[in-house]
C-alpha cells in the first residue's frame, strides 16, 4: 500500500474515527485505526464494537487533487500515536507505504516515521446493512434532536435501557424521549422516510453524543437505516454504526399529566438565570431550590444551605392561573431543561407540590420536558 495524501483531510477523518476507538478493550486490534486505499480513495474506520465510524477521502473534491493512490492495500495502525503523528507533520502532504509485511513508513518534508502495522485481515468488518428502508433527516434538526433529549438518558447501569433514547418513527414522524426516571424529555419532529415499516428502537446515549460532535450544522441530509441490532447514520463521507440497546423501553406516555392545577408563564431566560443563581446555595447532593407561586404577582426562587446561607429571588411572570403552590425541585434538572428549550417564553404545569411538572415552550408543542419534584415541605 502506498499513498500521498492531504495532511488537512488526513487529520479530519482520523479525529472523526478515533471518537470510537476504544482506550480499553479485550480485543487489541480495536485499539488501531484501520486505513484502506483503493482506487476510489482512502478510508479510516475506528471501533470500540458499540459504536464503528469510517471516514472516506475522495481522490479529489471541487477539483482538488487529496489523494494520489500509488499502490492500493490497506493496514492497521495504532490509534493513539498515529493521531499524534498526523497533527505534528511539517509539510501540507503526507506519504504513507506499508512495506515487509506490515512495517509502515509515514512521510512528510523531512520528518520519517516508521511504525509497526497489524494485520488488516483481523480487524473486525464493519456490519453489513441493507440500505432499502432509509429515513432522511437534515444535520441541523439531527443535531438539535439529539441536544434536546440525550441529557436526560440515566448514568446508571442498573437499567440499561435507561442509557439510550428511544426513537419511535411512524409515518415520517419521529418522536425522540429519554428518561433517566426522575425527568424526561421528548421532542417530535417531521422526517422523510421511505421505509414500510415503523420503527421503535433505543440508540445508546453515548453513541448519539459522539454522533452529534463529528456532525457539521448544514442542511444536508444524514440518511440512516435501521436494522434489529444496528442503525446506520451514513452522510457524504462518513458511515456512523451504533448498536442498539435490547429490550422494551417503558411506555412513558402515562407518565405525562393530561391537567394541570397551576400553569405559570415567563421569561425563559430570567427564570434560567434565577436558577442558576439560586443553586448556587442549593440543598444537598440533589442542589434543591424551592418556588413559592406568590399570588398572582410572580413567583419566588428560593434556596439554603443551613451552615452557609440563603438566597431568595422574585421572578416576575406573565401569567399564573390555578391554584397557590410551593414546589421543590432538582436546580441542575430544571436548568438543563430550559436550556434545551427553543423559544422566549415557556409555560409550567403543575399538578401538585409532589406530582410531575411539565415545562413547554409557550407556543411550541414538539417538545416537552417533565421533572419530579422533591419532598421537602
Amino acid at each position: 500500500m502506498k499513498f500521498i495524501i492531504q495532511r488537512d483531510k488526513l487529520v479530519e477523518s482520523v479525529q472523526d474515527v478515533m471518537k470510537a476507538v476504544a482506550s480499553r478493550t479485550t480485543i487489541p486490534i480495536l485499539t488501531g485505526i484501520k486505513i484502506t486505499a483503493t482506487n476510489n480513495g482512502v478510508s479510516l474506520t475506528g471501533s470500540d464494537s458499540d459504536i464503528s465510524i469510517q471516514s472516506f477521502i475522495p481522490l479529489e473534491e471541487e477539483g482538488n487533487e487529496l489523494v494520489e493512490i500509488k499502490q492500493q492495500g490497506s493496514i492497521v495502525l495504532q490509534a493513539k500515536f498515529f493521531n499524534e503523528i498526523v497533527k505534528k507533520l511539517p509539510l501540507e502532504n503526507v506519504e504513507i507505504s506499508v512495506e515487509n509485511g506490515f512495517q509502515t513508513i509515514i512521510r512528510s518534508g523531512k520528518a520519517e516515521f516508521n511504525l509497526n502495522g497489524l494485520d488488516p485481515d483481523e480487524y473486525p468488518h464493519l456490519p453489513q446493512i441493507e440500505e432499502e428502508n432509509t429515513i432522511c433527516i437534515p444535520t441541523d434538526l439531527l443535531k438539535t434532536l439529539i441536544r434536546q433529549t440525550v441529557y436526560a438518558v440515566s448514568t446508571s447501569e442498573t437499567r440499561p435501557i435507561l442509557t439510550g433514547v428511544n426513537w419511535k418513527i411512524e409515518n415520517e414522524n419521529i418522536t425522540c424521549t429519554a428518561t433517566d426516571s426522575h425527568r424526561l424529555s421528548l421532542r417530535k419532529a417531521k422526517v422523510e422516510s421511505k421505509a414500510a415499516e415503523n420503527y421503535n428502537v433505543v440508540i445508546p446515549g453515548k453513541s448519539l453524543t459522539e454522533l452529534s460532535k463529528i456532525l457539521d450544522d448544514s442542511h444536508n441530509l444524514v440518511h440512516i437505516v435501521i436494522t434489529n441490532n444496528q442503525i446506520l447514520f451514513k452522510t457524504k463521507h462518513l458511515l456512523f454504526f451504533s448498536r442498539l440497546l435490547e429490550g422494551n423501553y417503558p411506555d412513558t406516555s402515562r407518565l405525562i399529566p393530561t391537567e394541570s392545577k397551576t400553569d405559570v408563564t415567563l421569561n425563559t431566560k430570567d427564570f434560567l438565570q434565577s436558577i442558576v443563581r439560586a443553586s448556587l446555595l442549593g440543598e444537598g447532593k440533589n442542589n434543591i431550590v424551592k418556588l413559592s407561586t406568590l399570588g398572582q404577582s410572580g413567583v419566588e426562587i428560593s434556596s439554603n444551605i443551613p451552615e452557609i446561607g440563603k438566597v431568595v429571588e422574585e421572578v416576575q411572570v406573565e401569567n399564573i392561573e390555578g391554584e397557590d403552590l410551593k414546589i421543590s425541585f432538582n436546580a441542575k434538572f430544571m436548568m438543563d431543561a430550559l436550556r434545551a428549550l427553543e423559544g422566549t417564553d415557556i409555560k409550567v404545569s403543575f399538578t401538585g407540590a409532589m406530582r410531575p411538572f411539565v415545562i413547554q415552550a409557550q407556543h411550541d408543542d414538539s417538545m416537552l420536558q417533565l421533572i419530579l419534584p422533591v419532598r421537602t415541605y
